[in-house]
């Protein structure tokens, strides 16, 4: 499949699960009641933070399927490799699943503020939480292989389907078996257990045939990433410190109600990094195959083009969500209190999170190359300075607090570290990139959203409402892409090709 129609389907795929999954939150407000959500919001963010145990593993083993097939690796290795991970995972998994167990008891009692719902029933949802969350994070060790293969058509489809039973399917089962935190989880269960399945089908299928070596040959192999491997766990693990532990932190602070107002602000700042994910899902492999062929300038083009493509996508986004904070919220959930209360906290995650994709796009370069250590400096630093500034403004200021922190951290490290990043790996590459693939878009996008704010007085009825915000939006991002050089490059080889086609006729 080409790289375009690998980002294509991964855009379709990541906008309709983004789509359900943001969409139909207000639904199960209605259902399941603001407190409740509070406890999805919670499970979320567990979610997030046992990706600590993957090692790096999963986003290795990505590499190694791209490296074998730029031929830097043979397939009874790979096999190897992968037949050792499940080892590992599988082991790793079960001892969770019986953490999870015994401690749901004494999470619902000494960490969260439960005020409606009974404690035997929130007990009830954690261990539930407790086997969903490890067979979700053994999924990932397969969808990293497949996406490796660069079979990402067919894993875009198979995400659509995932999504489509967790998100869609829940509705049914409200209206069919009841609203309790238990049947959601327990479908919720019913789910994973499908997810891991098809994808380790899937992966079985891809691997190339060979004669796989005993299991020592395995953990040889295993050992023999473990350098890269290692690298990429301890950023990760410092990655979901920087970026979950403000949930973390609130959960204990705020009543349960009030966490689930934070938890539809964060849901819907969290689709301007979805916004992103296609593009790194699709070039990622790519560039590490280049990397491993000695095409360093294919690498640095792709690099750029993938650049404007983040931007131009998700830039007019977090700009129209900061600038409309409130009247999105409004819309989405029907909920004027809602909204009223999680408008803020939007706006500063929203801000934040859209530098955090631009930024972000410094870590393809580091991860074809196979080197990381600027990564892990970079965001230990951002971790050393961010977490206490975040603890004391989330204690003292709540939610809003908490994004405060964010987006202020999140400012320092595009500005001062990704360019050092740049320097280290390619000088006289961060000028351009900033002046000619970053700023256009980005300065165009801020200014139309603040005068469409300033301009507009959005309609107090629903429908004309959602009507008003995407008239603007689609002007927002329009003038965004006439910024981009790489939209006017292809708009002009497009006018030229019509132009030849009609002059051959």
């Amino acid at each position: 499949m080409s790289l375009k129609g690998n980002i294509a389907a991964n855009y379709i795929a990541q906008a309709y699960v983004a789509a359900a999954g943001i969409v139909l939150v207000p639904l199960y407000l209605g259902y399941m009641g603001v407190e409740a959500y509070g406890l999805v919001g919670f499970f979320t963010m567990m979610n997030a933070w046992f990706t600590l145990l993957d090692a790096g593993l999963t986003p290795t083993l990505s590499r190694e399927t791209a490296r074998y097939r730029g031929g830097a690796l043979d397939a009874a290795t790979l096999r190897a490799l992968v037949r050792a991970l499940e080892w590992v995972f599988v082991a790793v998994a079960l001892v969770a699943m019986l953490f999870f167990v015994l401690g749901a008891d004494t999470i619902a009692r000494g960490w969260l503020n439960v005020r409606a719902l009974s404690l035997e029933e929130v007990s009830r949802a954690i261990m539930l939480m407790g086997l969903i969350i490890p067979l979700r994070w053994m999924s990932g060790l397969y969808r990293g292989a497949v996406n490796g293969f660069e079979r990402q058509v067919w894993l875009a489809g198979f995400n659509v389907a995932v999504a489509t039973a967790r998100f869609v399917g829940i509705i049914a089962v409200f209206h069919l078996v009841g609203t309790t935190t238990t049947i959601f989880f327990t479908y919720q269960l019913g789910v994973a257990v499908f997810e891991i399945a098809g994808l380790a089908f899937m992966t079985h299928r891809l691997l190339p045939r060979a004669v796989v070596p005993g299991l020592a040959a395995g953990w040889m192999a295993l050992r023999s990433i473990l350098g890269f491997s290692l690298t990429v766990a301890f950023t990760g693990a410092v990655w979901v410190l920087i970026t979950q532990t403000d949930k973390l932190v609130l959960s204990r602070v705020l009543s349960l109600a009030d966490y689930g107002y934070f938890s539809l602000a964060a849901v819907v700042a969290g689709g301007v990094m979805v916004i992103g994910a296609p593009v790194a899902q699709a070039v990622l492999p790519r560039m590490a195959k280049l990397s491993a062929e000695g095409e360093h300038e294919a690498v640095i083009v792709l690099y750029r083009r993938a650049t404007q493509i983040v931007c131009l996508l998700a830039l007019p986004a977090a700009a129209m969500l900061a600038a409309f904070s409130e009247d999105v919220l409004r819309v989405w959930t029907g909920d004027a209190t809602a909204a009223r209360e999680a408008a803020p906290v939007l706006r500063l995650y929203a801000a934040g999170n859209g530098i955090l994709t631009v930024a972000a796009l410094a870590y393809y370069l580091q991860y074809a190359r196979g080197d990381l250590r600027l990564h892990l400096i970079g965001n230990a630093l951002m971790l050393f300075f961010y977490v206490p500034c975040l603890v004391f403004s989330a204690v003292r200021w709540g939610a809003v607090g908490a994004g405060a922190a964010w987006l202020c951290a999140i400012g320092a490290y595009f500005l001062f570290w990704v360019p050092l990043v740049h320097r280290r790996l390619e000088p006289g590459l961060h000028g351009s990139w900033i002046l000619r693939d970053v700023l256009p878009v980005a300065s165009v996008s801020v200014v139309a959203a603040i005068w469409a704010a300033t301009m507009v007085s959005v309609p107090a009825t629903r429908l004309a409402a959602v009507m008003t915000i995407i008239v603007f939006g689609l002007l927002v991002f329009a003038l965004a892409a006439m910024a981009s050089s790489t939209v006017r490059a292809a708009a002009v080889r497009r006018l030229e090709s019509h132009r030849q086609a009609r002059e051959v006729v």
